[in-house]
């Protein structure tokens, strides 16, 4: 068993694993929670299996469960980079991209959006018509519930849209 400062390797992980837990409760956003995760886990099995407490052995302990970790947390959607994961209003919504989770039709409904804060899935409607699944959309109105109103991206934008009726009239002048 290998001493640090006169305490075992083990407990020195796992004291800051809970340190790092503590203060990842204390500013919440899943920033620290993997590595304090990694160090409890590491430290709690060196601490129960003596024969697993060599330095080489728990650092690889550490890196295993670490990206364990980190996988579980990215399934959950938990473990999110910078400016996500904030409140936010409703009114910021508007405008907001997304796409569709769920089919979304003039009573029900779910979408995804791309920014659209620590649970970035929302009941939504269509103000006319279907929505298919994985079809792109935007947020027309957010309703200020937790229903939002949702349109269909085309893929034409109204550049493209403004362009074509343009030519429309130009080809209709030269005939």
């Amino acid at each position: 068993m290998v001493d640090v400062l006169g305490q075992s390797l083990s407990l020195l992980l796992f004291s800051a694993g809970i340190v790092i837990a503590i203060m990842e409760a204390l500013a919440p956003g899943a920033h620290l929670i993997v590595l304090g995760v990694a160090l409890i886990t590491a430290g709690l099995i060196g601490l129960l299996v003596p024969s697993l407490a060599s330095p080489l052995i728990l650092a690889l302990l550490v890196t295993i469960t670490g990206g364990a970790a980190l996988v579980v947390y990215r399934r959950l959607n938990l473990y999110q980079g910078t400016d996500t994961g904030q409140t936010r209003s409703s009114e910021d919504l508007r405008g907001e991209r997304g796409h569709v989770v769920e089919r979304v039709t003039e009573r029900s409904g779910r979408v995804e959006l791309e920014r659209g804060g620590f649970d970035s899935t929302y009941a939504a409607r269509s103000l006319e018509g279907e929505i298919p699944v994985d079809a792109e959309v935007v947020v027309i109105d957010p309703g200020g519930g937790n229903v939002i109103t949702v349109e269909q991206l085309s893929e034409i934008d109204e550049i493209d849209r403004e362009l074509a009726r343009q030519r429309e009239r130009e080809e209709s002048e030269q005939a």
